[in-house]
């Protein structure tokens, strides 16, 4: 039976990103108050009364002639933009129920996690298997026009709103994405989604690769249940790229999955019910697993709040090496409390802490942009095992690689098509479907030769598309490679995909590269180690 970890007394939560729609723990802290505002001690102040007699005086006497309502929602969203806290919220209760409805997996939607980053609607998160990935919808997309609706100043709760619907129906929806001059046009049918957290795949040389969305409610028992059935490992990959995080509880499990009981996974300091700063920790409980396997994990500018509690504690105990980029720093503690009539307030009470007392947290203004950072000397800590880690925001990768941007054929490509308003995402995956379908058939789906895909792209320059352009050899070999990663994620050929996906993405490339040449996490350690010496 697994076991579950108890969260602090303040039934600490961790945000994903500005404005998420889930993953967070939504239990309330025991003994939190329930009662009006009017019973509370500060409005008995001077400056309480003198609050009060504004209102008043407002509601009575203003040329605009608000009703009490619509002044108290603007006193109540004026608290919160001063406290210039970008998770801070207050739910009605068809939004707490939104809010909470994904941490299952389960909703009916297109099947995206949005979030509020610089003032846009921005997808932090595209499912598997959803209606937004078969449409070809990514992370980073900014929803900019929903249904003949001009949506580049929507708040959240409207594009939400716009976006879910009736299973079966269908919503209209254009995207701005970065390398595309005009927005990406979208139709996408609505559906009953189900999302696994975890996606296990088992590659040649015992090296698993894990990755996770988020660390949604049952994630750590989908991870466990992986190990389990793959057994002995050469090395495991663990992919934490774009997951915006999700339950504390469920981060602190995956973590003790790796950790000798005794050692620990995080702390925290946070007001309790009573206001009191309180500190927690967490210790590790069940035996260690894979102790003498190298472990990778990999991370980007999308990787928040939980994932990365995981990523820097097994950083931290010298269990595992970081690759990618610097992720998003938010490190600190959400509680949710319970108001009046059904709503609930979720705000920031305190931070947590990696297991050397790291925090992660990189400070940002109420709309999701980071604040500047003064230029200082770095601030590191060292482990056990003597590597010097960055603390000053973020988990900083042990080897930071580089994404490589689109080549000038690749984007003339792209913009060509979305001129012309030819689906280019939909038709790859209407065609890498049916070639999908046939390699099932036959009885399994190995990588196709480029010959293969002459049909999609006969088929775009009928559509209009310029064949000079579309038969260009650079951008034919991003068409095939984007087509034939999709035939074969359809066909559930995993294994083939991944070979396929590190031609061009040099993270993973490189994790596969020392998963397969590191004997043991010292020799990981070592050829990181070597890896860092070589780059400029």
């Amino acid at each position: 039976m697994p076991r579950r970890f108890p969260l602090a007394s303040i039934a600490t939560v961790l945000a994903l990103l500005p404005g998420a729609a889930s993953g967070q723990d939504t239990r309330i802290p025991p003994g939190a108050r329930t009662d009006t505002l009017s019973a509370q001690t500060p409005l008995e102040t001077e400056e309480g009364q003198l609050f009060l007699k504004v209102f008043e005086t407002i509601s009575q006497y203003h040329s605009t002639a608000l009703g009490d309502s619509a002044l108290w929602e603007r006193a109540i969203d004026g608290l919160l933009e001063q406290l210039d806290d970008p998770y801070a919220r207050v739910f009605t209760p068809d939004e707490y129920g939104r809010f909470t409805e994904t941490n299952t997996g389960n909703y009916a939607g297109i099947g995206v996690q949005i979030s509020l980053l610089a003032g846009r609607v921005t997808v932090t998160a595209v499912f598997r298997d959803t209606p937004a990935e078969g449409a070809g919808m990514i992370v980073g997309d900014r929803i900019v026009w929903v249904e003949g609706r001009d949506a580049r100043d929507w708040t959240l709760d409207q594009a939400r709103d716009s976006i879910r619907g009736t299973p079966g129906t269908v919503v209209q929806i254009r995207v701005a994405r970065d390398g595309y001059e005009e927005p990406l046009p979208m139709t996408i049918v609505r559906d009953n989604v189900h999302v696994e957290a975890v996606q296990a795949t088992l590659l040649d040389e015992g090296v698993a690769f894990l990755a996770i969305d988020r660390i949604a409610r049952g994630a750590a028992d989908e991870l466990d249940q992986a190990l389990r059935e793959f057994g002995e490992l050469g090395a495991l990959v663990m992919d934490l790229r774009r997951n915006p995080g999700g339950y504390l509880d469920e981060s602190l499990r995956i973590v003790d999955l790796f950790l000798a009981p005794g050692q620990r996974l995080a702390s925290a300091e946070a007001r309790g019910p009573t206001g009191v700063l309180e500190t927690q920790s967490w210790p590790a409980r069940s035996p260690a697993r894979l102790v003498d396997t190298p472990i990778i994990i990999l991370v980007d500018e999308f990787t928040a709040s939980a994932a990365e509690i995981i990523s820097g504690a097994l950083q931290d105990h010298d269990r595992a090496v970081v690759l990618g980029q610097r992720t998003f720093g938010k490190g600190v503690v959400q509680t949710v409390y319970p108001l009046l009539a059904g709503r609930r307030i979720s705000i920031t009470t305190g931070a947590w802490h990696t297991p050397l007392g790291r925090s992660l947290h990189r400070a940002r203004h109420r709309d999701g942009t980071p604040v500047p950072e003064v230029e200082e000397e770095n601030q590191t800590i060292a482990t056990l095992a003597g590597r010097e880690l960055r603390s000053d925001g973020g988990v900083f990768p042990d080897l930071e690689v580089t994404v490589d941007s689109f080549k000038p054929q690749e984007e003339a490509l792209l913009n060509h098509a979305n001129q012309l308003r030819v689906p280019l995402a939909v038709r790859i995956e209407e065609y890498a479907f049916e070639l999908a379908k046939d390699a099932l058939e036959a009885g399994g789906a190995a990588p196709l030769p480029s010959s293969s895909f002459d049909g999609l792209a006969e088929q775009l320059v009928e559509e209009g598309m310029s064949s000079e352009i579309v038969h260009d050899p650079v951008a034919r070999d991003y068409l095939d490679w984007r087509t034939q990663m999709r035939y074969l994620y359809r066909a559930d050929a995993h294994g083939p995909m991944l070979g396929v996906l590190a031609q061009r993405d040099r993270v993973l490339a490189r994790a596969l590269e020392l998963a397969r040449s590191a004997g043991s996490p010292t020799e990981l350690f070592a050829l990181i180690a070597e890896m860092g010496n070589r780059q400029p």
